[in-house]
């Protein structure tokens, strides 16, 4: 029996451009302002709530609103399992390059 290929392991979610770079963006800091985010992958505040709210609802993405000062703001971070499987596509992705 031979070994499953790598792209076996890799994860649906990622496979999207926006939610890729989004989950990248996230696995470098600790939580990151909605509207920096949006600026930095350079998409609509539509498409970064529709992606960020689904990888919110796979338990990827953690969402948090709150206020600074009198306005309102949102703050988007990776959760646990979050880390965990961009950890295991990342290495899938190795995988499949080497």
């Amino acid at each position: 029996m031979t070994t499953p290929h790598p792209r076996h392991q890799l994860v649906e979610a990622f496979t999207h451009p926006v939610r890729f770079s989004l989950v990248a963006a996230l696995n470098a800091t600790d939580n990151t302002e909605f509207a920096t985010l949006r600026d930095q992958l350079q998409v609509s505040d539509s498409v970064l709530s529709r992606q960020a709210s689904h990888l919110e609802a796979l338990g990827i993405v953690g969402i948090k609103k709150g206020y600074v000062g009198k306005r309102p703001r949102t703050w988007l971070s990776l959760t646990a399992n979050g880390r965990r499987q961009w950890a295991s596509h990342l290495d899938a992705l190795r995988a499949i390059a080497g």
